[in-house]
């Protein structure tokens, strides 16, 4: 899966999006119910280095498959969108799977 550019988007996309729930429900529990204000220091960093990492990842599928500026757009502001990443998901399995299909004819 870390051997295509589509691959490792997939991969760290995932792992952004999980992120960002986690973020989310420790922002809510820790800072809200428990009341730590600085209780999302560490996971908000994690979660933006994991963001970068995603742009640069998409930055890369998009050189690699030439994709024309709409695919990129949609794909980074469904990551900004919480869920949407699903649906990136889906498709980019479906492209990684056009891909593989297209290796094993050549």
């Amino acid at each position: 899966m870390f051997s295509s550019a589509i691959g490792r988007l997939r991969i760290i996309s995932i792992i952004e999006g999980l992120s960002f729930l986690y973020l989310l429900y420790h922002s809510i529990y820790s800072k809200r119910i428990l009341g730590i204000e600085d209780a999302i220091r560490v996971p908000g960093m994690i979660h933006g280095v994991l963001f970068c990492l995603f742009c640069i990842a998409l930055l890369d599928a998009t050189l690699a498959h030439k994709w024309k500026l709409k695919i990129p757009s949609l794909i980074f502001l469904a990551s900004l969108i919480p869920f949407a990443p699903i649906w990136v998901e889906l498709w980019l399995k479906k492209q990684s799977e056009k891909d593989q299909s297209l290796d094993a004819s050549n």
